[in-house]
């Protein structure tokens, strides 16, 4: 019998996951074995990464409008602000609020003023 050369499907898979970690040190990027541990807890960490960010952004995003909003009126909250934009039916998410609060603080002063009117004058009416 003639000898069967192998190794072509194992090799090209190896390399493969040796590009992966390319970027990793030490014996992460040259054993086999530990590359596929490490390729695995990466992606594992990514994914879980990925819905942690979007938690991270809206407490930032939170807190900038908080911090914002605090500084124009005494006993004005993030929470009241939040719940008399719903009332008003003003629909701005909390991404676009906290860039108007960095970028331009006089507008959302404008924005939260004129909701602070309005519900006032829609509990008048209930009165």
């Amino acid at each position: 019998m003639t000898r069967i050369r192998r190794g072509y499907v194992a090799r090209k898979r190896r390399t493969k996951i040796r590009l992966f970690a390319s970027s990793f040190g030490g014996a992460h990027s040259r054993l086999t074995r530990t590359i596929t541990q490490q390729k695995i807890r990466a992606l594992v960490s990514a994914h879980r990464d990925r819905d942690r960010q979007k938690r991270d952004f809206r407490r930032l995003w939170i807190t900038r409008i908080n911090a914002v909003i605090r500084e124009n009126t005494v006993s004005y909250s993030y929470s009241r602000f939040i719940n008399d934009l719903y009332k008003s039916k003003l629909l701005l998410n909390r991404k676009i609020l906290a860039q108007i609060a960095i970028l331009n603080r006089n507008c959302l002063y404008m924005i939260s003023n004129e909701i602070i009117e309005d519900c006032k004058e829609f509990t008048e009416k209930l009165k």
